[in-house]
């Protein structure tokens, strides 16, 4: 009998009326023959009600009391629940964190999940319960209550799903499905049939609310596929599983993340292991920072520009203030008017043209560009935060995310192409102790690369599209690209990468843009590699960045530049150390490694 595992949010059990139609779905699909988990959060606003409770009572109450308070909330809902679905004439029981076997570490409010104990669901289950279990907690080894942190619910269901080898994991919510970008910001947005695994870690990662990235890395780890649907229609949603909607389109979403800060430490000497030192130091604060960029070194020191979530600016910059002696910075500076535009696609790696086309799109729109930064799979722009929906709504229709791709394959067909074989799931790999350990997919090196950097790029609109469009005429293929702050005057300094053999070819047509737009120099240089760290959990582990950065400190190895996304980590550094930074890399990493 095949296993589905439902999640319902705090808009789906709001009020009464919601919990019984909760229990309605379950009901049904109990009755058509599934096994039936379902997972629950708190009520509406009831997370809310209890925080400002707390708040009432101190400043600064004890996280482990937090927890303990904010766990009520869900152990209301699931009772409610399992009483609707008795009242139905089924049969159901609802379970805490605890009671299903949900095991942390003792990271309270951002616990990580060490393994799940099922003997008591699956007997429950066999018994014909439906099993009503309590999302976003758990239990650590002193029993302690333990929360989850943001999108704990959905971490909670896709775990579960996991380890019950369940066929799917149905996420119902007060949206539909996934859209090209949040359809509350942009009434053009289009709900999409299938997404991947990928799109939908940088999108969750960007700020897309229906799911959270803790929950895909889940997904995309174990093979569990994910149903988006709507706690109030029956719209078939969206499936999130390997596979894209289209193999040809670029782009298959947009994303604005609003609260955005931005800091930049000036002046930190240009010697291996200067990066390791700053983001230890953040990562130990359990930090997730973000588009990271620095630039290439003049006089012997680099400013090293990134990202965090507005809320965790004070966390940072306490966090820089403590090593800043030692690093021997000049000064920080941040601002934290600022938000993230960025778009995100599958088949963008294959295509030439993507970063110029979102570039000119800003600059059509008006739009400055501040910082940039380029994976795989997403490029991201910061800008003023007063510009953000207009940004937004640029990037969305440049690339016609508005109209369905004429290669749009719907769910039913990729699942009738996939065969039996690529739908086992990695069950088997489950390590009991844990769940959440990061898994690296791979560590490369790619060598035979060159790097060019414009000085002095004026901060206004246009100038990162005109510069990319102009390198695109001359058919060179551009794979990084950084955008940080050059100095005290404002303007910018722009790097990107290229093959060793395009090298000259750059060269010329960066002196060509330099002398057009009044930038003070150029620079190149052959000679070097890039290392890629990819896998599942590299921005909730804040703890990868520094590693890497450690291993390059060892071999006395110098990054020139960095970027980051939620799917790889990239240093470029010098050729000549990278087979051997490579090797100490995979030493370092052996026991994540697949």
């Amino acid at each position: 009998m095949s296993l589905i595992v439902q999640k319902f949010g705090g808009t789906s059990v709001a009020d009464v009326e919601k919990i019984q139609s909760a229990a309605r779905k379950a009901i049904r699909a109990q009755r058509a023959g599934h096994r039936v988990v379902m997972v629950v959060s708190a009520m509406g606003k009831n997370t809310d009600t209890l925080l400002d409770l707390a708040s009432q009572i101190g400043d600064d109450p004890p996280a482990r009391e937090m927890d303990m308070l904010l766990s009520t909330g869900e152990q209301v809902s699931v009772a409610l629940v399992a009483m609707a679905i008795h009242s139905m004439d089924a049969k159901a029981v609802s379970l805490t964190g605890g009671q299903i076997g949900m095991k942390t570490d003792n990271s309270f409010s951002k616990a990580r999940i060490e393994s799940i104990s099922t003997e008591r669901i699956e007997r429950l289950l066999d018994d014909g319960n439906i099993v009503v279990a309590a999302g976003f907690q758990g239990v650590d080894d002193e029993l302690n209550i333990t929360t989850l942190g943001r999108g704990g619910s959905d971490t909670t269901a896709v775990a579960l799903a996991a380890v019950l080898g369940a066929d799917a994991c149905e996420i119902y919510t007060d949206v539909d499905g996934v859209y090209t970008t949040d359809p509350r910001k942009l009434p053009e947005a289009r709900r999409v049939e299938v997404v991947s695994y990928d799109e939908m870690l940088e999108l969750a990662s960007l700020g897309a609310g229906v799911m959270h990235s803790r929950s895909i890395e889940f997904a995309k780890k174990f093979g569990v596929p994910i149903h988006v649907r709507s706690s109030f229609s029956d719209t078939e949603g969206t499936m999130i599983v390997a596979e894209s909607e289209s193999t040809t389109q670029p782009v298959s979403g947009a994303a604005m993340t609003a609260e955005e800060a931005r800091i930049t430490v000036l002046g930190v000497p240009d010697v291996p292991g200067k990066s390791q030192q700053l983001f230890a130091a953040i990562a130990a604060c359990k930090v997730a920072i973000d588009m990271v960029v620095q630039n290439v070194g003049q006089s012997g020191k680099a400013d090293i520009s990134f990202t965090v979530p507005r809320g965790e600016l004070k966390t940072t910059l306490a966090a820089i203030d403590s090593v800043k002696v030692d690093l021997g910075a000049s000064g920080v500076t941040h601002d934290d008017k600022v938000s993230k535009v960025s778009v995100v696609g599958s088949n963008m790696a294959a295509q030439t043209g993507v970063a110029s086309q979102m570039f000119r799109a800003l600059a059509d729109a008006g739009v400055n560009i501040q910082m940039i930064t380029t994976s795989e799979i997403k490029i991201s722009a910061l800008v003023s935060k007063q510009q953000s929906a207009k940004a937004l709504q640029a990037v969305h229709a440049a690339f016609g995310l508005h109209q369905r791709p004429a290669d749009a394959k719907s769910w039913s067909q990729i699942k009738a192409e996939r065969g039996k074989a690529d739908v086992q799931t990695l069950v088997d790999r489950l390590r009991a102790d844990a769940l959440e350990a990061l898994t690296l997919t791979g560590i490369s090196m790619t060598d035979n690369q060159a790097r060019v950097t414009l000085h002095g790029v004026p901060d206004k609109p246009g100038i990162a599209a005109d510069m990319f469009e102009m390198i695109g005429k001359a058919e060179i293929f551009v794979d990084m690209i950084v955008q940080g702050y050059d100095g005290e005057d404002g303007s910018t300094s722009v790097s990107f990468t290229v093959r060793e053999s395009d090298l000259a070819a750059s060269l010329k047509v960066a002196q060509a843009i330099a002398k057009k737009h009044g930038m003070r120099d150029v620079q190149g240089a052959g000679g070097i590699a890039k290392i890629t760290v990819s896998g599942i959990g590299l921005r909730s582990h804040t703890s990868v960045a520094t590693l890497l950065f450690e291993c390059l400190a060892a071999d006395q190895t110098n990054v020139e530049m960095i970027n980051t996304s939620e799917l790889q980590v990239n240093a470029v550094i010098d050729a000549a150390k990278a087979n051997q930074a490579t090797e100490r890399i995979k030493k370092a990493f052996a026991d994540s490694l697949l």
